[in-house]
């Protein structure tokens, strides 16, 4: 007896839904046509990775900064539209724009 025979039989009268596919791997972030800058420096002794130049809404941008922050698993923060990301992570982060659908221009270094 597998799992959903069991479920029938626990909850006779449970209709299930029907699941509609999802749009996995498509933003919903506006795309622009510029690239966004991705850009290193050092403060104070450590390397941070700055991304700037998004044209569409702060809140859509703060949404990139989470997710970008959440798969590398390291600190960052938006201040004045730009997202500062804690460490060297250029290449993955460009790789990982480029998948979305964005256009990344490398600056310095």
């Amino acid at each position: 007896m597998d799992l959903q025979e069991q479920l029938k039989n626990l909850f006779p009268n449970h209709k299930p839904e029907k699941e509609e596919p999802s749009e996995k791997g498509k933003s919903t972030i506006w795309l622009q046509d510029d690239p966004i800058i991705c850009k290193y420096e050092k403060r104070k002794g450590k390397p941070i990775t700055i991304l700037e130049g998004y044209n569409g809404s702060d809140t859509d941008f703060k949404q990139l900064a989470k997710e970008i922050k959440v798969k590398l698993s390291v600190g960052g923060s938006f201040k004045n539209g730009s997202i500062i990301i804690q460490g060297d992570y250029r290449d993955r982060i460009m790789e990982m724009l480029k998948n979305k659908g964005f256009k990344v221009k490398r600056v310095g270094g």
